[in-house]
């Protein structure tokens, strides 16, 4: 070794003083009342024109080039706005569904549902009743797609239903319309975060600051995605996701910038001096990390869906609000505090300085020196371990069953979740998610030409297919060249059988049926739908995980001019998420582990939910990259040996990583409060990937590769050195290394 190790946490050299971050912590400093007073006054100023200019959460599931869309376009226009959505109002009487007294309360609903906006004639709808006559249902149109209604009037229809029955008569309301999703809390996640940091500062004061500056972002960043709405498309479960994150990633970025704040001030209470210091490194490591995760979800533009662009955008801006707060915001109120930072310690916890002269005793070398001199010394045996260990939790992934969660996974006192048990009983699962067959008799004669012939072929083929309940008879529209068909499966509307169904009758039944007549027909309504945005999200998988993991390694080989290190931190990254595609097909599947979260039966994953948890998993493990390599880098660039700089770097950083990863593991286990079925299933999925990133990515796989690659960590082509753009925000560190 270069070095023993009763030296290798001897003095750190002293910060330079110029570049960009030196700049902004002095004026931090010098300015620091101002700073403050500028993030209160952007946030009273955007809270009132957030509260004038916002929109409402909405999002188009359509899918682009689909059959589903072309049938929901070709109803729309043959059919006088008729879009095949509807609000689907169910009732049950143990008298019977005509009973006269179920007969007046139906009556008076649909009454109140004929003045809510979007909401067709409901006294004029179709309504079927059960066989033995109890239960029955009308499906009431709406004037346009389920997606499009505001959040305000899918839950003034919900409020109407629920409102409804009593004295027997049971009344709930289904369909896409009032299953919009609730909010999921953040406070279980802030409670979380406050604990470990207790633990991990042992001062109220020092845990107690991101906190605040988390805050400060979430609600900047609310208020911002507020207004985004005004203007693009934003789902209303994007929020839930795009706060959650923002409280992670906020808290983690702040505990960063504080954890070298103290550090530098426990070696020398010059208070400007230590704000310099941590922000031009943890700063910078703050700033390449935001920017990763910010870059990550800016990937699903790629996928070409619009609620996915809104989704991006929300996210985006959440995550860089909360990351401006860290360099900005925190530095201002740690140049208040100054060495007041660490009052009110807890008792029985180990200050700064305690643990700083433990670390300089070379018999008591901090756990994480230790644990990494003991990787070093058997590389290939723990590397391996720890890759056979991820790989065993990503096979699960391999039979992940992807589609849209029908209404049996809700809430069970909803009142879609009433409405899909009654039809189920009543009537079977697969009323909960007919199937709209749109056919163009244009150039079949019209309905009262050879269409009518058409139509009765087409009926009798649906009906003797196996999977098929029922087929209604045609609905022919008032110029008589169009005409709408309903088919009901047997299935529900998530299962495979449901999605194959629909393959056969596109590929197999419909196209014979029609031949040489000249008619075209399209198959659409909400389940077609559901089913074609699952395969289109799938196909643009590929290009989507490609796009970000390029861009994202082009970050790093930016930030740290190695390849091998980018190259490095990119597969270590798809481990973690392919184990928390693993983590989260098991949970799908119901059993012992799904039950934990509320899973009790097999359930379809929603395919946006891969293509989110790759966005945001791929990005916090680049922050948590980040965060060790920086520091590995810094000692490196001081003059200690690559095994020297690992065992520093790890030593410095696992306890600030671990604390960080624990508050986003406790951030993403509150997604399993959200009522939405698909956000616990994706909190749970998350939480793994944190969980085993910060611990055998990182302590085991990044350590025992380093060693593995030696001094080949840092080799860069000269080409390629003089090719990528020099970082302002590089010269930090280089000079760090020249004094």
């Amino acid at each position: 070794m270069s070095r023993s190790d009763d030296k290798l946490f001897g003095k750190d050299h002293p910060p330079a003083t110029d570049g960009m971050l030196a700049k902004l912590a002095d004026f931090s400093f010098r300015r620091r009342r101002l700073m403050v007073l500028l993030w209160i006054v952007a946030l009273v100023v955007l809270g009132g024109v957030s509260g004038a200019l916002k929109g409402d959460f909405e999002a188009d599931y359509t899918t682009p080039g689909s059959e589903s869309k072309a049938a929901g376009e070709f109803i729309e226009s043959r059919f006088d706005g008729l879009t095949g959505h509807t609000v689907d109002i169910v009732w049950f009487s143990p008298a019977g569904a005509d009973d006269p007294a179920a007969k007046r309360q139906v009556d008076a609903l649909f009454t109140k549902l004929d003045a809510l906006p979007g909401v067709g004639t409901a006294t004029a709808a179709a309504t079927e009743v059960s066989r033995d006559g109890k239960t029955a249902i009308a499906h009431i149109p709406l004037d346009r797609a389920a997606w499009e209604f505001e959040v305000s009037e899918a839950k003034e229809i919900k409020d109407t239903v629920e409102q409804a029955g009593g004295d027997g008569v049971q009344i709930a309301a289904g369909g896409s319309v009032v299953e919009q999703g609730e909010p999921t809390a953040e406070w279980p996640a802030l409670l979380a975060a406050m604990i470990i940091l207790l633990i991990a500062f042992g001062s109220v004061v020092a845990s107690g600051l991101p906190i605040v500056t988390a805050l400060f972002g979430l609600g900047v960043g609310s208020m911002l995605v507020g207004l985004l709405t005004a203007v693009v498309a934003v789902p209303d479960w994007a929020p839930a996701v795009s706060n959650l994150l923002a409280i992670g990633v906020g808290v983690d970025y702040a505990l960063l910038v504080l954890t070298r704040f103290r550090d530098a001030l426990d070696r020398d209470p010059n208070v400007h001096a230590a704000l310099v210091e941590a922000l031009t490194t943890a700063g910078r490591s703050v700033m390449i990390a935001g920017g990763t995760v910010v870059i990550a979800v800016m990937g699903l533009f790629l996928v070409g869906v619009e609620y996915m662009r809104g989704t991006a955008l929300a996210t985006g801006i959440a995550v860089l609000v909360v990351m401006v707060t860290a360099i900005t915001l925190l530095p201002a109120l740690l140049a208040m505090l100054g060495t007041r930072v660490n009052k009110w310690k807890l008792p029985g916890v180990k200050s700064a300085h305690e643990r700083r002269e433990r670390e300089l005793d070379p018999d008591h070398l901090p756990l994480a020196a230790r644990w990494s001199r003991q990787v070093q010394r058997r590389p290939w045996p723990t590397a391996i371990a720890g890759t056979l260990v991820l790989i065993a939790l990503a096979i699960p992934a391999l039979d992940m069953h992807l589609g849209f969660p029908d209404a049996s996974n809700n809430a069970t006192d909803s009142t879609s979740y009433k409405a899909y048990k009654l039809v189920e009983r009543g009537f079977g699962a697969g009323y909960y998610g007919p199937m709209l067959v749109a056919i163009d008799l244009e150039k079949a004669g019209g309905a009262d030409a050879g269409g009518a012939a058409v139509l009765a072929k087409l009926g009798d083929s649906m009906k003797e297919v196996d999977g098929i309940a029922a087929v209604t008879p045609p609905r022919v529209n008032d110029g008589g060249n169009a005409a709408l068909i309903t088919a009901i499966p047997e299935t529900a509307p998530q299962s495979k059988a449901t999605e194959q169904l629909v393959h056969t009758l596109r590929d197999e039944v419909i196209p014979p049926a029609l031949e040489g007549s000249g008619a075209v027909a399209h198959i659409g309504g909400p389940t077609p739908s559901f089913i074609d945005q699952s395969e289109y999200l799938q196909g643009k998988l590929l290009t989507f995980v490609s796009g970000v993991v390029l861009l994202s390694l082009l970050i790093l080989l930016v930030a740290f001019r190695s390849p091998l290190i980018a190259l490095k931190a990119g597969v270590m990254n798809m481990l973690s998420v392919g184990a928390a595609y693993g983590v989260m097909a098991m949970a799908a599947d119901g059993g012992w582990f799904g039950t934990l979260v509320g899973v009790q039966e097999a359930v379809p994953i929603p395919p946006f939910v891969p293509v989110i948890t790759f966005a945001i998993l791929f990005g916090l493990s680049m922050d948590y990259e980040v965060f060790l390599m920086s520091r590995v880098r810094e000692e490196y660039l001081k003059g200690a040996e690559t095994h020297d700089a690992v065992t520093i770097g790890l030593a410095r950083t696992a306890r600030v990583i671990t604390a960080a990863a624990a508050i986003m593991v406790a951030v993403f286990m509150s997604f399993a409060l959200s009522p939405e079925v698909f956000l616990r299933i994706m909190g749970i999925g998350m939480a793994t990937a944190v969980l085993v990133d910060a611990t055998i990515v990182r302590l085991v796989l990044v350590p025992a590769v380093l060693q593995l690659l030696g001094k080949a960590n840092w080799w860069i082509p000269g080409w390629l050195d003089r090719l990528l753009p020099e970082w302002d925000l590089e010269r930090e560190t280089a000079q760090a290394a020249a004094e």
